[in-house]
């Protein structure tokens, strides 16, 4: 056990005198090419800023307007329509803005834990879903974005049952382990 945890705290600085040693080896200048990289990282990352912003104040609206609200009540009537009421409402938020901001859903998921718990089923199914979803819209434009892909083709809605299919194994963990507890 000792032995994993020396290497796991070596490992990062092992890695940068490689990286710098192989540069230096092949008579690169590593600080020039270090610069450089660095400069192109800010160059992107004011690319994406509009980006950014734009999903940031579009979260923002949506849970400040009422619509988050509004379509999840329409979402849950329709669902207790179609004879799918095993899905708890409660999580219908949650599942909503992590397709948008992971941050506006990390503050719906701490909603979660202080009305209901963390040991709860609401409280476990939140946190499996967390973790076994992704920020769809979020990762798309930053990523396509970034190399200017506008056709996505298949992406979205890969990414759409990737999601649903987290959504469902988070239900079913969830009641495994409320069960077990």
């Amino acid at each position: 056990m000792h032995i994993i945890l020396y290497l796991s705290q070596i490992m990062i600085p092992l890695t940068a005198a490689y990286i710098i040693g192989y540069g230096l080896s092949g008579k690169c200048n590593v600080f020039e090419d270090f610069t450089n990289g660095a400069k192109d990282g800010v160059q992107t990352a004011f690319h994406l800023l509009p980006t950014l912003i734009g999903l940031l104040v579009g979260t923002s609206v949506l849970r400040a307007s009422g619509l988050l609200d509004f379509l999840c009540n329409g979402i849950g009537k329709l669902m207790a329509f179609l004879g799918m009421e095993f899905f708890p409402e409660e999580l219908l938020p949650i599942s909503l803005i992590k397709l948008i901001s992971a941050s506006a859903s990390n503050g719906l998921l701490f909603d979660i834990f202080k009305e209901y718990g963390t040991d709860s089923f609401l409280g476990l199914a939140a946190s499996i879903m967390m973790s076994c979803s992704e920020t769809m819209l979020y990762c798309l434009s930053i990523y396509y974005g970034s190399v200017h892909i506008t056709k996505t083709r298949w992406t979205i809605p890969g990414c759409l049952v990737a999601i649903l299919s987290g959504i469902i194994a988070s239900l079913v963990l969830a009641s495994l382990l409320s069960a077990a507890l």
